[in-house]
């Protein structure tokens, strides 16, 4: 039985072709909740905003950027041999999963508390999918570091919503 990893086995040239593709899916995915959910409407405009509350345009170019980072980090773990990896990736769906939900949470449902639950299960898993990338590549757990800190600020953000509203 080979037991070559999986980019060993793809033709030069392919594990390029590979990570773009991971970094267009996690856009997709990550980007899928804005397609159905908007802060561009009454509700949202008339919410008293915190003092750091970043300019709109803020809110794509951060999130693009965040989710190239962890396109790359979940293709680095995927295409390891490391033991780990089945855990790690597991728990990078399920951190996916919570980050999916907070968009229509907070703008749809119009319900910042229940968001703000949501993006505390969020920080948690996000943390641990670091530490579960980090035993299988640690540039991968590096790349969810900038993540880890948005979603930091996000909830800190999304707490302020709901205490000033």
């Amino acid at each position: 039985m080979e037991t070559r990893s999986i980019s060993q086995r793809l033709p030069a040239g392919k594990p390029i072709l590979t990570a773009v593709a991971f970094v267009l899916l996690v856009n997709l995915i990550g980007g899928l909740p804005g397609v159905f959910s908007s802060p561009d409407t009454p509700w949202f405009r008339a919410l008293e905003k915190p003092w750091f509350y970043p300019p709109g345009i803020a809110f794509p170019v951060v999130w693009t950027l965040l989710f190239t980072l962890l396109g790359v980090a979940l293709w680095l773990v995927w295409r390891s041999d490391a033991d780990g990896r089945r855990l790690a990736l597991g728990l990078f769906v399920v951190q996916m999963l919570f980050n999916v939900a907070w968009t229509p949470a907070f703008f749809t449902l119009e319900a910042p508390l229940v968001a703000l639950g949501i993006i505390g299960a969020l920080w948690a898993f996000v943390a641990g999918t670091i530490l579960a990338f980090r035993r299988v590549d640690r540039r991968a757990a590096a790349l969810l570091v900038p993540y880890l800190a948005w979603v930091t600020f996000a909830a800190a953000l999304n707490f302020e919503l709901w205490r000033l509203n």
